[in-house]
C-alpha cells in the first residue's frame, strides 16, 4: 500500500475496499463517443441517443433470456425428432448464406482487431515516458481526459462529480469529460469500437440458429458462451470498465482466426488437425490471460502529481534563499559594477525624495537591478519560483468506483467456468482421442463387440464435432452430447450384438450322432448320387419307409 501522499510517483498493491463489492449505482452513465468524420477506421457515428439507449441492463437481460429459452426448447425439439436435420439445411442458399455468415464475422473481428490495436498504441505511453511505469498504469487505468500522468478524469462517487487533478485542463460545460480530450483509451476508440463489439454478441447467436437447424444438440458450453459474453460485453461499456479493452482487442483476434477457418471448412477445404488445435488452446489461454489482467486492476494503486499552493514562512524562506542569494551574488555584482554614475545618483535622487518604490525599479543600462535592489529581487523570484512548483503526489486507485469493479467481477466470474468447459473439451477432443495404430486387435467375440461400439461411438463423435466446427461461431466444438450419441450409436450396437450371439448360437452338427458333414467340393453331384444310391427295400430293414411314402 502507498503512502496517501508522496514526494515521488509510485505504484503499489492493496486489497480491494469493501465499497467495490457493492452493487453499482446508475451514475456515472457511459461516456459517447466522439463525433469524428467517417473514415475507414470509423465509417459512421453514433448517435448519442442510441448509444445510452441500447445500454440500458434490460436490453442485455431480455436477449440472453430469449436466447437461452429458445435453445432448451429446441434441443428438445431437435432430440424428439432423433436429431435429423430439417429441411432447411439441405438448401443450397443455405450452406451460401452459413458461408456469407462466416466470412462477415471474420473481416468484422479483424477490422475491430486492428482499430482497437491503433487506439491502445495511440493510448498509452512506453515505458521510456518521463514518469516511467506509473506513466503506463494511468493510462491504462484513466480512460478518459487528455493525455499526461495526473491530467485523466476521475469520478468521486461521494460527491457525484468528475475531475481533473491538473487545474491546467477543466471539464466540459456539462460537468463531463471532453469528448474531444485526445490521448486517453475511452475517446480514442474503446468507446466506439466497444459498443459496437457488444452488439455483435446479439448477432453471434446466429451460430446456434446454424447448428440448431442442422438437427443438433447445442451444447451448454455454447449456450453459456454466447449469453455470458452479452452480459460482460454490457457491462463493460455501460460502466467503462478499464479492462474491456482485453476482451474487445484479444476476443476480436480469436475470432477473426475462428471465423476464417470457419469459412474455409464451409468450402469443404481439409484444415490440419493441428491448427484446430491451436485455435483451441489460444481460445483457453484468452481465458487464463484475460481473467489475470482484469482482475489485477482491483489491486493497484499509483499515485498523481497534485499542484499546490503553500504559504512558506520568513524561517522557511531564510533557509532557501540564502542558496538563491548565491547564485546570484556575482550578476548582482556585475550588474552594479556597470551601473553607471547616472543611474545611481537618479536612485539616490528619488530614496532621498520618499519614493522607495520607484527607486527599487530603476535598472542600469543593461536594464538589471543594481545594489540592494538585486538582492531583493531574487529573493522575490525565489518565493514565486517555489509557490508554483510545489507539488505532491496524491495515490489512487486504478478503479475509482463501484460500477468499474461490478463489470470486472462480473467479467472474471464469467471467464473462470468458461476456461474449465473449454479445458475439458480440449481434454475430450485431443488428449484423450486414440489413434488406429494404437488400438489392439479384439481377442474374443466379446471383445469384438465392445469394440465395434466404441469404433461407432468415436466415429459418430467426430462426426458431430466436424458439423460444430463447420458450423460454431465461437470455436464451441463440444457439440459431441452423449443424447446424439447414444441415439445414433444404439442401433449400431444392436446390430452388432444381434450377429455376433447369432453366430455364437448357431447348431453345430459337426460331431453329432456320429454323423459327419461333406466338404462341398467333395460332395457327389445328384445324378450320380441316385445311381449309386441302394433300393430303398434293402436299407429299410424295419418297413418304415413303404413305398408309397
Amino acid at each position: 500500500m502507498l503512502d496517501a501522499f508522496r514526494s515521488s510517483p509510485a505504484v503499489g498493491f492493496r486489497l480491494p475496499p469493501a465499497a467495490f463489492f457493492k452493487l453499482p449505482s446508475q451514475q456515472p452513465m457511459s461516456l459517447t463517443p466522439p463525433l469524428n468524420e467517417p473514415s475507414l477506421a470509423q465509417p459512421f457515428q453514433i448517435p448519442p441517443s442510441l448509444y445510452a439507449q441500447l445500454l440500458d441492463y434490460r436490453v442485455p437481460i431480455t436477449i440472453a433470456a430469449v436466447y437461452a429459452t429458445t435453445v432448451v426448447i429446441l434441443n428438445r425439439v431437435n432430440k424428439a425428432r432423433a436429431y435429423r436435420p430439417w429441411a432447411i439445411s439441405k438448401t443450397s442458399w443455405f450452406k451460401v448464406l452459413v458461408i456469407l455468415h462466416n466470412v462477415f464475422l471474420a473481416v468484422y473481428s479483424a477490422w475491430t482487431c486492428i482499430g482497437m490495436w491503433t487506439a491502445l498504441r495511440n493510448s498509452i505511453p512506453r515505458f521510456n515516458n518521463e514518469y516511467g511505469a506509473v506513466g503506463v498504469v494511468d493510462g491504462f487505468c484513466r480512460l478518459a481526459g487528455p493525455r499526461g500522468l495526473g491530467n485523466g478524469a476521475n469520478y468521486n462517487a461521494t460527491s457525484d462529480q468528475w475531475s481533473i487533478p491538473n487545474p491546467e485542463y477543466q471539464l466540459a460545460a456539462n460537468g463531463l469529460p471532453d469528448p474531444t480530450d485526445v490521448g486517453r483509451l475511452w475517446n480514442q476508440g474503446l468507446a466506439y469500437y466497444g459498443w459496437i463489439f457488444y452488439l455483435s454478441k446479439f448477432y453471434e447467436v446466429i451460430d446456434t440458429a446454424i447448428i440448431l437447424a442442422k438437427g443438433k444438440k447445442s451444447s451448454t458450453l455454447q449456450t453459456y458462451h454466447h449469453a455470458g459474453a452479452m452480459m460482460c460485453m454490457w457491462a463493460g461499456i455501460r460502466y467503462m470498465g478499464q479492462p474491456i479493452w482485453i476482451f474487445v482487442l484479444v476476443n476480436s483476434f480469436i475470432h477473426a482466426m475462428m471465423y476464417s477457418y470457419y469459412t474455409v471448412t464451409a468450402l469443404h477445404i481439409r484444415v490440419p488437425n493441428a491448427i484446430k488445435r491451436s485455435l483451441t488452446t489460444m481460445q483457453i489461454m484468452q481465458f487464463i490471460f484475460g481473467t489475470f489482467s482484469a482482475s489485477s486492476y482491483m489491486f493497484i494503486q499509483y499515485s498523481v502529481p497534485i499542484p499546490v499552493t503553500r504559504v512558506l514562512s520568513w524561517d522557511q524562506l531564510s533557509k532557501a534563499l540564502p542558496a538563491a542569494a548565491s547564485a546570484a551574488e556575482s550578476g548582482i555584482a556585475a550588474a552594479t559594477a556597470s551601473a553607471g554614475v547616472i543611474p545611481m545618483l537618479k536612485k539616490l535622487a528619488i530614496r532621498a525624495a520618499g519614493a522607495e518604490g520607484i527607486a527599487e525599479n530603476v535598472l542600469n543600462g543593461q536594464g538589471q537591478h543594481f545594489g540592494s535592489d538585486a538582492q531583493h529581487a531574487a529573493r522575490y523570484s525565489q518565493l514565486q519560483q517555489e509557490a508554483i512548483n510545489s507539488l505532491r503526489y496524491e495515490s489512487i486507485d486504478c478503479v475509482d468506483n463501484s460500477g468499474q469493479a461490478f463489470a470486472i467481477w462480473l467479467n472474471v466470474m464469467y471467464l473462470l467456468p468458461l476456461t474449465y468447459l473449454f479445458a475439458r473439451f480440449f481434454v475430450r477432443s485431443y488428449l484423450r482421442r486414440i489413434e488406429p495404430a494404437e488400438r489392439q486387435k479384439p481377442s474374443t467375440q466379446i471383445h469384438q463387440v465392445e469394440q465395434a461400439g466404441l469404433d461407432a461411438l468415436k466415429g459418430v463423435s467426430r462426426e458431430i464435432r466436424r458439423a460444430a466446427l463447420v458450423q460454431n461461431g465461437d470455436g464451441d466444438t463440444s457439440a459431441t452430447d452423449e443424447d446424439i450419441v447414444q441415439e445414433r450409436v444404439r442401433p449400431l450396437t444392436a446390430i452388432t450384438e444381434k450377429k455376433v450371439s447369432t453366430k455364437e448360437t448357431k447348431p453345430n452338427y459337426q460331431n453329432t450322432n456320429n454323423f459327419e458333414t461333406v466338404p462341398a467340393k467333395r460332395r457327389a453331384k445328384r445324378g450320380e448320387a441316385e445311381k449309386n444310391a441302394a433300393p430303398v427295400q434293402a436299407s429299410n430293414t424295419f418297413s418304415v419307409l413303404k413305398d408309397n411314402a
